[in-house]
């Protein structure tokens, strides 16, 4: 089962989703309040679930409509994905992967490890 945790920034509050062996699988934007945090883990929970993917490093992608995953490369040719709310807003991103399959596995933990994650706060 995974975790989302939530931890105090310079900056702010963000949250990380953890896979059930400890991997960080997806982090947020830093938030200003704990409140605006807890509502982009809700988000993540709800979007996760239903969106769709979007392969965005093939030639003429379909495009899908919100939420969705996006993949797309960074500059340093690594594969990342993003996870975008019913209101294009993004809720949650990757690190990078070598492979374009595990970029995929990292998008299907997403959808089940958020689905009953438990919320914690990180240690000081």
């Amino acid at each position: 089962m995974g975790k989302f945790v939530i931890k105090e920034t310079k900056t702010g509050i963000k949250f990380d989703l953890k896979a059930g062996n400890g991997e960080v699988i997806a982090t947020s934007e830093v938030y200003t309040t704990e409140a605006a945090c807890k509502n982009g883990i809700q988000s993540v929970i709800t979007n996760a679930a239903i969106a769709a993917v979007e392969d965005q490093t093939k030639e003429g992608y379909a495009t899908e409509k919100n939420p969705k995953f996006e993949i797309y490369t960074d500059k340093a040719g690594e594969f990342r994905f993003r996870l975008k709310a019913k209101n294009g807003q993004i809720i949650a991103v990757s690190e990078g992967y070598k492979a374009m399959a595990s970029c995929v596995n990292g998008i299907e933990s997403v959808k089940k490890n958020s689905a009953d994650a438990t919320i914690v706060k990180a240690e000081a």
